[in-house]
């Protein structure tokens, strides 16, 4: 009961990390604009994400651009762009194959020791999305960092971390999690004694206490 309760709770922070992947991934707020030095008092806050940057006026119009094409972005965006892509469908294939190991589930053959190695493998493929996602996020951060603190960066197109990132952080943990738990749900097999009861060690029958004259 504990190892299914166990994979349950895998599964849905698996599939609650996902669904923060991809809204963390559609979302354009990977970085905004920073209001320092000169730049504290603006009109316009500018964002920036994955797919298109966006202007948010003072008067709360709100204008969005798709990036034209693919191959004037940064090396790093497109890279960004690939390792959240792959872990997102990493990820829901990994939860498709936990879904049919889990003890819940019928799918997968009545075998229980081999619906927990599927769901054991489940929780691998889940690890490795989350780990993609991970380092698309550490690695896109790491650039928002170096270019702040970059003295030949304008004031004035400087950037700081958005809400997006943050939920990807987050979908891309859970998703660890998920699937770390999946991956240790699977049961040790029962070590059988190598050594076989003797005959001799059963009870012996009572024996006859008669007395014979």
């Amino acid at each position: 009961m504990a190892n299914s309760g166990i994979q349950l709770l895998g599964f849905f922070l698996s599939l609650v990390g996902i669904v923060g992947l991809i809204v963390g991934t559609v979302l354009p707020q990977w970085k905004m604009s920073a209001y320092i030095g000169d730049n504290i008092i603006t009109a316009v806050a500018m964002y920036q994400g994955l797919w298109m940057s966006c202007a948010f006026q003072s008067t709360g119009q709100l204008q969005c651009k798709i990036y034209d094409s693919i191959l004037q972005l940064d090396s790093s965006l497109q890279a960004t762009r690939a390792l959240m892509i792959v872990g997102i469908i990493v990820s829901v294939a990994g939860l498709g194959v936990a879904c049919m190991g889990m003890k819940c589930t019928t799918c997968g053959g009545s075998d229980k020791l081999r619906k927990s190695r599927i769901a054991m493998i489940g929780g691998i493929i889940l690890l490795i999305g989350g780990l993609c996602a991970i380092v698309a996020c550490s690695w896109f951060a790491h650039n928002v960092i170096r270019a702040f603190y970059n003295p030949y960066t304008p004031v004035n197109t400087k950037f700081e971390f958005g809400m997006a990132i943050f939920i990807a952080w987050g979908g891309a943990l859970l998703d660890v999690l998920g699937g770390a738990m999946l991956a240790a749900s699977c049961p040790r097999k029962k070590q059988v004694s190598r050594y076989p009861n003797m005959p001799g060690s059963r009870s012996s029958p009572p024996s006859s206490n008669k007395e014979y004259v």
